[in-house]
């Protein structure tokens, strides 16, 4: 087949330099501080660059630095343009983008664009009286009614990710006012035309002026709400507040939202540059996502789904672990890009992200014999898929999960907020207490924020001279830290440089490939698949397991291996425990 050929027929295989891109996340709490006052910075992330650059990532992706209360860990913005003095200055902020771009490298950040914090200057105009000009940019309704104490009810059943419900009662106007997440995080009402300018204007415009190459967009399918606010489907009658993701998930003008600020960027672009935009759009129908990145709908470049990040989760609430397969997490994976064989769509690949526990333990084996090897079969399982990858601070160095720590030990309001709820309405010996207090050693997005570890030196790690940082270090920092994996050649850290370099060299195959396909996908030890490029087939095997298990390749042709994590191995022996082979079939 010629290369016209592919392209009529796997559209998405169109070169572009956002596809090819490795991403590389910040969380600029936990990164480097450069000031001794315990929180990282913006000096930090700029002192920190060489080190980036020799990982051999193209973009880096900062979580927001704006000024923030800190509530939800500055994803509750007061000031889009204006750094959290904490983090550093503008100036600072604009000499780390210029400084980037010197070394080869572009910048995306965080558009936190479906809430803002409470602090905000419109939602202060908001909240100052029923009738003030702002007010309806948030979303504001009475109460329900008042229970025998006088105390006011929702005007819904709606439950806020965070706990117990999605609305919270201001008691100077007398009304609820919306808020999906935190308590001080109101949801802007996106249906107001003049709303949704300001928005780009302040959070899009302004930054696109100081240079940046894109946009990561926070919670970008819950714009478009179901304005006539119904009751949730009670799916758990034993709780007061239900899930509502079908009342504003993927809502009915969200694509109208998503084409008109596209436009805004490209209106406001003026040296030709071409933006990388990602969409945290999490769940969906294969149609949603083909309509948020075909590239002729013109909305976004390419969307997170969070379907593997959330396999062994329970459905209705997250901090219920529930059994899953080998099988369920291969199947899931796949969703994240299948969709896109034969269009004109892009996807993304990740397995790490702030708000996701380390993957090491999560989907690897974090024990003292497997870590550092199943971290390496991870990556060359990333490298291998068709999408746009994404590795988050630490993932490189096969950072694990914090082990033996006890809720009070936790930073994160996500977790606070759901513990006092399962508290306060089931009790502190209840099975639902128990549940969550078996989940937040797996799950908790706290795992991924703890300060990064760049010695092994006590009591700090490199990560400040302070000796009481904003976060606890995560205690395998003697074992785990940057310092002492740079300059071996077998460490984790050395390992991704190989897998970014292979996947660069051999981008056709592994950025592009197509038409992938399983085999024996329910064996609950082996990942196995094929995919294509023109001439070209790629058959990956690997083993998620310690032990050590044969396996069959399903094509016939010669195999010539491509890359693993273990060396010196014969192209048709048994895979290793964690181990993973990537071959071309010829």
């Amino acid at each position: 087949m010629t290369r016209s050929q592919t392209l009529d027929s796997h559209p998405e295989t169109k070169p572009k330099w956002w596809k090819e891109a490795t991403v590389y996340q910040i969380y600029p709490a936990s990164f480097k501080d450069t000031n001794g006052d315990g929180w990282g910075d913006l000096k930090g992330i700029t002192e920190k660059l060489p080190y980036i650059k020799r990982l051999g990532v193209d973009v880096i992706w900062m979580c927001p630095f704006y000024d923030s209360p800190q509530q939800d860990m500055g994803y509750d913005i007061a000031d889009y343009e204006k750094v959290w003095p904490r983090y550093g200055t503008n100036e600072e902020c604009f000499e780390l983008i210029d400084k980037v771009k010197a070394l080869g490298m572009k910048v995306v950040v965080d558009l936190v664009i479906n809430h803002c914090s409470a602090d905000h200057k419109w939602f202060q105009e908001s909240r100052s009286s029923k009738d003030n000009a702002k007010r309806d940019w948030f979303i504001w309704k009475p109460a329900k009614g008042f229970d025998s104490e006088g105390k006011p009810i929702p005007p819904n059943n709606w439950r806020s990710f965070f706990g117990g419900s999605a609305w919270e009662w201001d008691e100077k106007t007398q009304e609820f006012y919306l808020r999906l997440f935190a308590s001080k995080q109101p949801d802007f009402n996106w249906e107001l035309s003049e709303v949704r300018q300001a928005i780009y204007e302040t959070s899009v415009g302004f930054w696109l002026d100081r240079g940046v190459d894109g946009f990561r967009i926070d919670v970008g399918g819950m714009y478009s709400k179901d304005q006539n606010f119904p009751d949730a489907e009670v799916k758990d009658p034993t709780v007061e507040f239900q899930d509502p993701l079908k009342h504003f998930a993927n809502g009915p003008r969200i694509h109208e939202f998503h084409k008109e600020m596209h436009q805004f960027m490209v209106d406001r672009v003026t040296d030709g540059r071409e933006l990388l935009t990602v969409g945290e759009i999490g769940f969906g129908t294969e149609k949603d996502f083909v309509e948020y990145t075909s590239a002729k709908e013109r909305e976004i470049g390419m969307m997170f789904n969070f379907k593997h990040v959330s396999v062994g989760e329970d459905p209705n609430f997250k901090f219920k672990l529930v059994p899953f397969s080998l099988k369920d997490f291969k199947l899931a994976v796949a969703e994240s890009f299948q969709f896109i064989n034969g269009t004109d769509c892009w996807s993304t690949i990740y397995i790490e992200n702030h708000d996701q526990p380390r993957s090491v333990s999560r989907f690897g084996d974090d024990s003292p014999d497997w870590r550092a090897i199943s971290a390496k079969m991870l990556s060359v399982l990333e490298i291998s898929l068709t999408g746009t990858l994404f590795v988050y601070q630490g993932q490189e160095l096969g950072q694990p999960n914090i082990k033996g720590w006890t809720i009070d030990q936790y930073e994160d309001v996500e977790l606070h907020g759901n513990y006092d709820y399962i508290k306060k309405q089931f009790g502190e010996n209840s099975k639902e207490m128990k549940h969550f207090h078996e989940a937040v050693p797996v799950i908790s997005r706290d795992h991924a924020r703890t300060p990064f570890p760049w010695t092994a030196e006590n009591p700090s790690a490199g990560f400040s001279t302070s000796t009481t940082p904003w976060f606890a270090l995560n205690p395998s920092y003697p074992e785990v830290n940057a310092e002492s994996q740079l300059n071996d050649p077998q460490s984790v850290y050395n390992f991704w440089i190989k897998a970014l370099k292979i996947r660069k060299e051999h981008k056709n195959i592994l950025v592009y490939g197509y038409d992938f396909e399983f085999h024996d996908l329910d064996n609950d030890k082996l990942f196995l698949f094929t995919k294509k490029y023109e001439d070209k087939t790629l058959f990956a095997a690997f083993n998620f397991s310690s032990d050590i298990v044969e396996f069959t390749v399903p094509i016939d042709g010669k195999l010539t291996q491509l890359f693993g994590n273990y060396e010196d191995v014969d192209a048709s022996s048994p895979l290793q425990p964690w181990e993973g082979r990537l071959y071309y079939v010829f």
